[in-house]
C-alpha cells in the first residue's frame, strides 16, 4: 500500500468511501453489512486505514454500519472521517445535536478527521454566518480532542472556496475536492487545487472515477490508453493521475463490492507514475469525451449584452454542459440554480435569439435553454 505523510500520520493513499456500499434488495438505506464487513476486512488487512462516512450516506445508515463493522478492530488501526451536513440548510443550527449523534452512531469517542460538508453556492453564506455557531463549535471539539483534524469538502466554484478559505482557512488542515483527469479542466479542478494548496492546505480527493464514468471509456479512448500501457486497467489510469498531483494525500473511492476493493488495492500496491506523454494522452481522452456532449462556449459574453432578460448565458451554458455530461442525474447544476432567482433560470429565456446573432461559436442558445429547462423537470 502506498502511504502519504500527514502531520506525523501515515495515511493510506487509498481511502475507503462509504457512500456506495452494497445494499439489500436495491434499497439504498439497507446496507448489506455482511458483504461490507468482508470488504472492510480485506481493505484493512491490505493496508487501507482511512474510512470516510457522512450523516446522509445511505439515508443515514452509513455511519451506523461503518461504526459497527469497524468496532471489531483496534481503534488505533484505522482513521475515521465524518462530516457536518451543511448541504441541508435546515441543519445549520443543529451542529451540537448532530455531532453528538454522529459519535453515538459510529460508536466512537472522537473523529480522526471531520469536515464541513459540501461548501458550495447554496450554503456558503450560512457557513460564514457565525450566528449558527458551526465553526466555533467544531473548533472547540478539536481543542477537546473529539476532532483530531478539521477540514472541509467543496463542490462550489473557485470564488466560493476562496470565500471560505478567507474566513476559516487558518483552521483548515485539509480540503476534499472533486478531482479527476476529466474535471481537471471541465470543472476547473486544477485551479481549485492550486488555490487550496497555495494556502498550505493538502488535498483529499473525492470522485476520482467521477461516479464510475472513468471506470470504463469509449472504445477508441480505451484503445489509445491500452497502446501505451497494455497491462494497466482503465480505472488505474485515473488513480495514477491523482497520485501525481502535488499535495494529494488521500484518494477516496466509493467501493461497492469486494472485486472493486481488490482491484483498487492492487493499483495502490506500488507507484507507477505517468510519463509526460501518458499524462497528455489521458487529458486528450478527457477533452474528447467532453467535446462529444459540451457546447463550445468561450465565455466571451457578447451574448449577455443582447439578452432582454439579462441572463448569465455563459454560466447557464457551463451548468448545462455539466448536467448533460453527468446524464441529468447530477446535483451541481440544480444546486447552483437554487441560489438564483427564478427569473435567471433557463426557463426565463423568451427565445428571441438576439444572443445567437452575436455568438462567435454559433451556439443555438435558445435551443439549449429549452433543453436545459426540460432536463431539470
Amino acid at each position: 500500500m502506498i502511504y502519504r505523510d500527514f502531520r506525523g500520520l501515515k495515511l493510506s493513499a487509498l481511502g475507503f468511501g462509504t457512500m456506495r456500499l452494497p445494499v439489500v434488495g436495491g434499497e439504498y438505506g439497507k446496507i448489506d453489512e455482511k458483504a461490507a464487513a468482508e470488504m472492510f476486512d480485506y481493505a484493512l488487512s491490505h493496508g487501507v486505514n482511512y474510512f470516510d462516512t457522512a450523516w446522509g450516506y445511505h439515508d443515514g445508515a452509513s455511519e451506523i454500519s461503518v461504526g459497527k463493522i469497524l468496532s471489531a478492530y483496534p481503534r488505533e488501526s484505522f482513521y475515521l472521517a465524518s462530516k457536518f451536513p451543511g448541504y441541508d440548510l435546515a441543519n445549520m443550527d443543529k451542529v451540537e445535536e448532530i455531532f453528538e449523534a454522529q459519535l453515538k452512531k459510529c460508536g466512537v469517542d472522537h473523529f480522526d478527521f471531520y469536515l464541513f460538508h459540501n461548501v458550495c453556492e447554496m450554503n456558503i453564506d450560512a457557513y460564514l454566518d457565525e450566528s449558527h455557531g458551526i465553526h466555533a463549535y467544531l473548533k472547540k471539539q478539536k481543542e477537546n480532542g473529539r476532532i483530531r483534524h478539521l477540514g472541509f469538502s467543496a463542490h462550489g466554484d473557485y470564488g466560493v472556496i476562496e470565500r471560505f478559505l478567507d474566513r476559516y482557512g487558518s483552521d483548515m488542515e485539509f480540503c476534499q475536492l472533486q478531482i479527476n483527469y476529466l474535471d481537471w479542466s471541465f470543472q476547473h479542478a486544477k485551479e481549485k487545487a492550486e488555490l487550496v494548496t497555495s494556502r498550505g492546505i493538502p488535498l483529499w480527493v473525492m470522485e476520482p472515477l467521477r461516479g464510475g464514468k472513468l471506470a470504463s471509456l469509449p472504445a477508441d479512448a480505451e484503445a489509445k490508453l491500452k497502446a501505451l500501457r497494455p497491462e494497466e486497467e482503465i480505472p488505474a489510469w485515473a488513480f495514477r493521475f491523482l497520485l501525481d498531483v502535488p499535495e494529494v494525500k488521500v484518494i477516496l473511492s466509493g467501493m461497492s463490492d469486494l472485486a472493486q476493493v481488490k482491484a483498487n488495492i492492487a493499483t495502490f500496491e506500488e507507484e507507477k507514475p505517468l510519463s509526460g506523454s501518458e499524462k497528455s494522452a489521458l487529458l486528450s481522452v478527457a477533452e474528447g469525451m467532453v467535446k462529444k456532449t459540451s457546447l463550445p462556449c468561450t465565455a466571451c459574453r457578447y451574448c449577455t449584452a443582447h439578452c432582454p432578460k439579462h441572463l448569465d448565458i455563459p454560466e447557464l451554458i457551463r451548468l448545462y454542459n455539466e448536467h448533460r455530461f453527468t446524464g441529468n442525474g447530477g446535483f451541481i447544476a440544480p444546486m447552483v440554480l437554487s441560489t438564483l432567482a427564478k427569473d435567471k433560470w433557463p426557463t426565463a429565456c423568451v427565445g428571441c435569439r438576439s444572443c445567437e446573432k452575436v455568438c462567435p461559436q454559433g451556439i443555438k442558445i435558445s435551443e439549449m435553454m429549452k433543453d436545459f429547462a426540460d432536463r431539470l423537470q
